[in-house]
């Protein structure tokens, strides 16, 4: 059974992961909102103005409740939101879920997003009682990939040609999973 306790501010060595103030809507379209090769393999399309990345922001402010997980990623050093993590998918029947996540390109390569899902994953397999946490990724986007493997993620297999991107073309999934039992 699942202990959910919503997003927690989760402090790691670089980084405090925490929920998100309408405040950082400048930080957010700034560092990766608007930008089209951040979005290149998300759902959405890139913002065009500040508004738009104000109401996201806004509806997800009205969104947290103790079953809901979206953090922020603020970097210590420079005291800036520069990406984001959150997790859908939630199945209690099963204990699992699925993250999600996007990084500012000039954060790219640092390692920040594999030492946030780390802790995501360490929060919600050990603190919310998780059994199983499942990422995919485009198998065109090897980078996130790396940071599903770094963050001790084990490869499970290819989706072929299960989803569809926004030029409508057919694009196969590579799935990593870990479970509870993996942290023992």
């Amino acid at each position: 059974m699942l202990t959910h306790k919503g997003t927690q501010k989760i402090e790691t060595e670089r980084l405090i992961l925490r929920r998100f103030e309408i405040k950082d809507a400048e930080d957010m379209f700034r560092n990766w909102a608007n930008d089209e090769e951040v979005c290149r393999f998300l759902s959405w399309n890139p913002h065009t103005n500040i508004s738009e990345t104000k109401q996201i922001v806004d509806s997800w402010i009205n969104s947290y409740e103790a079953s809901y997980y979206n953090w922020a990623i603020e970097l210590k050093e420079i005291s800036q939101v520069i990406g984001q993590i959150s997790l859908v998918g939630i199945n209690e029947k099963y204990s699992s879920c699925m993250p999600g996540y996007n990084i500012g390109r000039s954060f790219w390569g640092k390692g920040f997003m594999t030492e946030a899902l780390r802790a995501v994953i360490r929060y919600m397999l050990k603190d919310v009682g998780m059994n199983r946490i499942e990422a995919r990724h485009n198998t065109l986007n090897i980078a996130s990939g790396m940071v599903m493997k770094k963050s001790g993620m084990q490869f499970e297999g290819i989706l072929r040609q299960v989803k569809v991107d926004k030029r409508g073309d057919f694009y196969d999934l590579a799935v990593y999973s870990i479970l509870r039992s993996d942290m023992e």
